[in-house]
């Protein structure tokens, strides 16, 4: 079995879980965790035994002369007042603990190769030829204008930068493209949800999308609420303190939402057109599964498929990538990207990502199932984009335009508009 984020993983390896912050690049004091952990346990089992003796002190209350009773009360509020500070000391040590905890990395899978970033993510397999044109072609911003379909000024003008409004033509061309996935994923036994985008904190920490993404995240703090970057985040939360029944796994589910996202740290990157925008449409796929290493492979696969498919019903080429450690998020034990072509950028651009989080997101949201024989098991959960808009519009524009700048509408898209 691959380790997970059990504390007494950590303290039996704790070098796997260094290599993991390395490897990684996250910031997490394996160290200072180790210590709080040795300095707990002894205090913990304190406690116990004070509250053991209490317990016996109150026992001893019956049948006692006055005399004694008086004795004991007095011993038993000593030990109250002992057990309070006891407590208290260590709700500060384990608060301590609990936030160094949620910045460990899951490890990632042997497999998984090393590297810094993206640019160091091995490619797997290609799909289709990019295609040749006889004339100069145009990018889709352009192309939206000839069609009347994407208006960015205006969108800058309602939201500011990184916004943009799809109308007519394109934005028929997005309702069809979402049309069609949702059928699609529907035909293949998934679940399909309508969940909030408006979240409670305790989601998306439980989630993983937290601490590491709060700066990606669109806050209302008032409310104390966030606005979701994936309807991940609700799907799988929405089984928070659950204890599931073996017969019902795997479940799969899907959602289609609204996706928000601050775009922090990007400043001056990909501001052209709508690769990188603070607000958009996806579909996402999420698997809850048992807790098989073998079966969350399978899954994994059937997940990657599935995107796979929907990209080659759409005529488009595309490439599979394998993440290196450096571009692998805080929960994911490995992760695949499926990178569209796009003439504009002259490359592939990432379209989908599938990940696979063993029990990273069901412990820290407390997600268990019950097996035949009535033991339980934290669950393991995946995920990965069935489609997201308007990203996938640039290579449907890009790769079907003609000389006129129209566009060649795919034949699975076609009865949707």
């Amino acid at each position: 079995m691959p380790a997970s984020l059990d504390l007494k993983n950590i303290r039996e390896q704790p070098d796997l879980f260094r290599r993991a912050c390395a490897h990684k690049r996250v910031n997490a004091d394996i160290d200072r965790i180790l210590a709080l952990d040795a300095e707990l346990r002894p205090r913990q089992q304190k406690i116990e035994k004070l509250q053991a003796e209490r317990n016996t002190t109150a026992k001893q209350m019956r049948g006692a002369s006055a005399t004694r009773q008086q004795e004991l009360r007095e011993r038993g509020a000593a030990l109250k007042q002992e057990i309070e500070r006891a407590t208290q000391a260590c709700r500060i040590l384990q608060d301590e603990l609990d936030t160094l905890l949620l910045a460990v990395p899951l490890p990632p899978r042997d497999d998984v190769p090393l590297g810094a970033g993206d640019q160091d993510n091995v490619e797997i397999r290609k799909h289709g030829t990019p295609p040749s044109f006889d004339f100069t072609p145009k990018d889709h911003v352009e192309l939206g204008k000839i069609n009347a379909g994407i208006d960015i000024e205006r969108g800058v003008k309602l939201a500011g930068r990184r916004s943009y409004i799809l109308k007519g033509f394109v934005a028929r061309l997005e309702n069809a493209v979402l049309q069609y996935v949702w059928h699609k994923l529907l035909s293949k036994g998934f679940t399909p949800f309508s969940v909030p985008v408006l979240l409670r904190e305790h989601a998306l920490v439980g989630s993983g999308y937290f601490p590491a993404g709060r700066e990606q995240t669109y806050r209302l703090e008032k409310d104390e609420l966030a606005l979701v970057g994936t309807s991940e985040v609700p799907l799988v939360a929405c089984h928070q303190n659950e204890i599931l029944a073996r017969a019902d796994l795997p479940r799969r589910y899907m959602a289609h939402s609204s996706c928000f996202r601050r775009e922090a740290g990007t400043y001056g990157k990909d501001t052209h057109g709508l690769f990188r925008v603070h607000q958009f449409q996806k579909i996402e796929q999420l698997i809850i599964s048992v807790a098989d290493e073998q079966d969350s492979e399978r899954m994994h696969d059937e997940l990657l498929a599935n995107s796979e498919e929907i990209v080659q019903d759409l005529e488009l080429p595309y490439r599979v990538v394998q993440v290196c450690t450096g571009d692998l998020g805080v929960g994911q034990h490995r992760k695949h990207d499926i990178e569209t072509w796009m003439p504009s950028r002259n490359a592939y651009g990432e379209t989908h990502s599938c990940s696979t989080l063993l029990d990273f997101q069901a412990r820290r949201l407390q997600i268990r199932y019950r097996d035949h024989d009535k033991r339980k098991h934290w669950c393991y959960t995946l995920n990965n984009t069935a489609i997201a808009s308007p990203r996938i519009l640039i290579p449907l524009l890009e790769c079907n335009q003609t000389a006129a700048g129209r566009i060649n509408v795919p034949a699975c898209l076609q009865p949707y508009m």
